[in-house]
């Protein structure tokens, strides 16, 4: 099984965590590539903008793996934004998953409700729109933020974790969460000692993404091909001559 990870953003150390983060969820039989963006990719994705900046790298990459000698068995785009995930799946035959909707899928598995923690109170809305397009508000009772950049999350990760544990534990006592998802690729190490000083669940969208790409690509599932997820057309025959 060959899966493909794409951190939308250039930052290469944190494809690197996300990489360590999958390879200890992956099975031993799974083959992992991973991809970090090329430009005019951000040094991290915070906003709308930067998420824009990000789709056309996913875009090409996904495109040239498509062609490859070993094409992927599955894709998924490690960014809590979920950006470009649609169009990902119109150009790709494989299954794409993004870390967000895999996360929340999880977490409603598991939990009856559930709390998410990210990074700028900037990222609070754009993840509010994702919990309610995947169709989970009536489950996910907060999103909370931690008010630290992405980047500081490898720059200072003593910070970052009490900050975390913070905001973990006000999600249990304000909020009544039953787990907590961590809305943000780069906390994915923290994920496990998380959990442990929290008692309960917590839920990284990458090792979330990591299983069920797995299993769909087990499967024999692939992305549909018929109305929205189509190809997209091929425009050079639409000219006027």
């Amino acid at each position: 099984m060959n899966l493909m990870i794409l951190n939308p953003n250039s930052t290469a150390s944190m494809t690197d965590a996300i990489v360590t983060a999958a390879r200890r969820a992956a099975l031993p039989t799974t083959a992992i590539t991973a991809v970090t963006g090329a430009f005019p990719a951000p040094a991290s994705v915070e906003g709308h903008a930067d998420a824009a900046l990000a789709i056309p790298p996913i875009l090409a990459a996904i495109r040239a793996a498509e062609r490859g000698e070993s094409p992927p068995s599955a894709i998924i785009i490690a960014c809590f934004d979920d950006p470009g995930l649609l169009a990902a799946r119109e150009v790709a035959r494989a299954p794409v998953l993004g870390i967000a909707q895999s996360a929340i899928q999880v977490a409603m598995l598991i939990a009856a409700r559930f709390s998410i923690v990210t990074t700028l109170p900037r990222s609070v809305p754009v993840i509010e729109d994702l919990v309610q397009t995947y169709g989970a508000s009536h489950a996910c009772r907060k999103v909370r933020s931690v008010d630290l950049p992405v980047l500081a999350l490898e720059s200072d990760p003593d910070k970052a974790f009490a900050r975390l544990v913070a905001e973990g534990r006000r999600a249990v006592t304000e909020d009544g969460a039953e787990a907590i998802i961590l809305g943000c690729a780069g906390m994915a190490e923290m994920c496990k000692d998380l959990s442990e000083t929290l008692g309960l669940p917590v839920i990284d969208g990458v090792v979330a993404a990591v299983k069920l790409a797995e299993a769909l690509a087990s499967g024999g599932f692939a992305t549909s091909k018929a109305g929205s997820l189509a190809y997209p057309r091929d425009k050079s025959a639409d000219k006027l001559t």
